[in-house]
């Protein structure tokens, strides 16, 4: 277990402010998206109605592999095109694309198509292929709780951190002389378990040290592959610090 793992999650309780599950959200929407991509603001604009929606778990992951056109992306990082690629191969598709919304991690949907994006979440709850597995989270004196239900299957337990908005000044590149906020951005993500179908509970430490600055953690139950690349969400939750509710 990372020491980023653990003082990301104490730094509401060391700042004093409330933390709150989101419990039961209707989905998770990954985008994946860059500030050197053309196409990608209007991407982030249906971005954040979903974001302000609050029923969806909404995550942005800014990819690398446009950093060439002049412009590296700020919020980049090759683990967010790779876990790009990894849906990619889970769906059997070839190639990769911006902007792209995973949902569920299941299917994809074009970033800026805000009522496919919608359609699809919806679909998948009357499927029963929506959050099936409840997933709650808090904070306890010292330590964190996370509770996870019953269900078929098994699945990792993923902690993806973000920031909750940065304001970019765009200098160069496709979308050069934009401001541009993005909403949701990761910073990180690991595995900290997994879950083999039973009623499940994690007890991880709180209190190793401060780290004033964290904004938001996604506890995600996401099954994977044979060769470990992401596949379906059956489950999650967030965890904000109370400075940024």
């Amino acid at each position: 277990m990372s020491a980023r793992f653990l003082i990301s999650l104490i730094a509401g309780v060391a700042l004093g402010g409330p933390l709150f599950a989101q419990d039961a959200p209707k989905g998770v929407v990954e985008l994946f998206t860059a500030q050197g991509c053309s196409s990608c603001p209007p991407a982030d604009a249906a971005f954040r109605k979903l974001v302000e929606r609050g029923d969806v778990i909404a995550l942005a992951y800014h990819v690398d592999y446009w950093n060439y056109l002049g412009w590296a992306d700020t919020l980049s990082s090759k683990e967010n095109t790779e876990r790009q690629y990894g849906y990619a191969r889970t769906m059997g598709r070839s190639n990769v694309y911006t902007p792209q919304v995973v949902v569920n991690g299941r299917d994809h949907v074009a970033g800026a198509d805000l009522n496919g994006i919608t359609s699809k979440l919806d679909g998948f709850v009357t499927e029963g292929k929506g959050l099936t597995v409840p997933v709650n989270a808090r904070i306890k004196d010292d330590e964190l709780e996370i509770k996870i239900g019953a269900g078929p299957g098994k699945a990792n337990v993923v902690m993806v951190y973000f920031d909750r908005e940065k304001t970019i000044d765009v200098e160069k590149g496709e979308n050069s002389g934009q401001k541009i906020a993005y909403l949701n951005s990761v910073t990180d993500v690991e595995t900290v378990g997994m879950w083999d179908g039973k009623e499940t509970s994690l007890t991880l430490p709180a209190n190793v040290m401060q780290k004033p600055d964290l904004e938001g953690c996604a506890i995600l139950l996401q099954s994977s592959t044979v060769d470990g690349t992401p596949s379906a969400i059956l489950g999650a939750t967030v965890i904000m610090a109370g400075k940024n509710i």
